[in-house]
């Protein structure tokens, strides 16, 4: 397998455009309140990638609005203290968005109360933006589907940054990120607004249940492969200028023991990595948002179509051992998973 990491010619620059948050959860798999304590990170699907692509040693610059208080400015400090470029996020009066975790144990599922109605970044105008500006020197724009269901100004701002990049020629990757919670009563729009941006997208994080949210055809191969192969060519056929889609599938045993593995979609061919167990899972949020950031620099290093996706999925697996949102660990770390090092004490 060729792991060599290689810098194409010229250096990247990706932006990143979506809300960060502030995440609450309780400790020790308690309930919320429980106890009167909360453990807090702060993460968000878009700069969740950004940070661990800048962990990974690329140049990330995150695009947003935050309050223009403790919360707001503690929240830019966690993404540079990541090596995230935050000189452009806008600060405005209002609330921060957070959401509330309960994590599971057992066979009892994890939660997620979401807190980000009207929020600084709901509320900015999309005409705050200077996308022409924003992107000068940009190669790549990075977004998700949680922008189109937070309100009709973030869903504006949302598809002038994927004109604007499209003029600017900069490549698209987009995450479905389907949440149901965040549309409620706009979820009849999902469809229409997901395709908007899908049919921009050079690269799709999406699985068939997204496909058939978006393209409206029933995916119901028994064996999760032909599921995804029949998702990814309906795709392809749909949106010319796709070239990848990529997408992690488990296996619940309970929500502390799952099997794991990837799955990356090209016009040619469909690729998959061995199954990974993740036994004792830490925390399994942001875990696709690391196979994200672990696809995306493969790609940006030159790797094989194959390295690359074994790459993603072995920082989504490791993603499971880190506490909060963002994966912490470096290049290293997910080749050293992939040569499987063993377990030994590092001294």
């Amino acid at each position: 397998m060729h792991y060599e990491s290689k810098r194409s010619i010229g250096r990247h620059r990706i932006v990143f455009f979506g809300e960060p948050l502030m995440r609450l959860s309780p400790p020790r798999n308690e309930l919320p309140l429980q106890s009167p304590c909360f453990d807090v990170h702060f993460g968000g699907a878009e700069a969740n990638v950004a940070a661990s692509l800048a962990i990974l040693g690329h140049d990330c610059t995150m695009i947003s609005a935050l309050p223009d208080n403790v919360l707001g400015h503690a929240c830019a400090g966690e993404l540079r203290r990541h090596g995230v470029d935050t000189t452009a996020l806008h600060y405005a009066a209002g609330r921060m968005g957070l959401y509330v975790l309960s994590p599971g144990a057992m066979h009892r599922p994890s939660d997620v109360l979401y807190d980000r109605a009207d929020s600084v970044f709901a509320r900015m105008s999309p005409d705050a933006y200077d996308w022409p500006h924003l992107l000068v020197g940009a190669q790549w724009l990075h977004l998700s589907g949680i922008n189109l269901a937070l309100g009709e100004a973030t869903t504006q701002a949302a598809l002038a940054a994927v004109r604007a990049a499209r003029v600017a020629g900069l490549s698209i990757s987009f995450d479905c990120n389907y949440r149901s919670k965040l549309w409620g009563a706009r979820a009849a729009q999902a469809p229409a607004l997901l395709h908007a941006i899908a049919a921009e997208a050079d690269v799709i994080f999406g699985n068939d249940r997204d496909m058939a949210l978006i393209l409206g055809v029933d995916f119901s191969h028994v064996d999760a492969i032909d599921r995804f192969r029949a998702a990814a060519n309906a795709a392809f056929a749909a949106w010319p200028r796709l070239q990848r889609m990529a997408s992690t599938e488990r296996h619940y045993r309970t929500v502390d023991d799952q099997d794991i593995f990837g799955l990356m979609a090209t016009r040619d061919r469909v690729l998959t990595t061995p199954t990974h167990t993740l036994a004792g899972i830490v925390d399994r949020i942001g875990g696709g948002d690391a196979f994200a950031a672990g696809l995306l620099h493969g790609l940006f290093r030159n790797m094989t179509d194959d390295a690359t996706l074994n790459f993603a999925i072995a920082a989504a697996c490791l993603k499971h051992s880190i506490p909060g949102d963002i994966n912490v660990l470096r290049e290293a770390d997910m080749l050293a998973f992939l040569e499987q090092g063993g377990f030994e004490v590092k001294r």
